[in-house]
């Protein structure tokens, strides 16, 4: 798809949306894009892993993660478009 704009300009654009993204992530821990999804930053405390080939356990520790959730819009589209 074509919108107009050169590779340079494209790839600043697209740098500049995603660096907005990560840092209002971290900020508010939730962020939500109209008709697409939302982005929510969870806190996984430490567990026991364990390695299933050598079956050593281990500790995982603690850490954030990144999850999305999709829009009924955005299902919608990708399930029927």
């Amino acid at each position: 798809m074509q919108i107009g704009f050169s590779k340079k300009i494209s790839e600043t654009l697209f740098e500049d949306v995603f660096e907005l993204l990560l840092i209002n992530i971290t900020k508010y821990k939730k962020v939500k894009l109209a008709k697409f999804g939302t982005f929510l930053l969870r806190n996984k405390k430490q567990r026991f892993g364990r390695n299933p080939k050598t079956n050593e356990t281990k500790i995982i520790s603690e850490r954030n993660v990144i999850l999305f959730k999709p829009s009924k819009e955005f299902k919608k589209y990708i399930n029927n478009g």
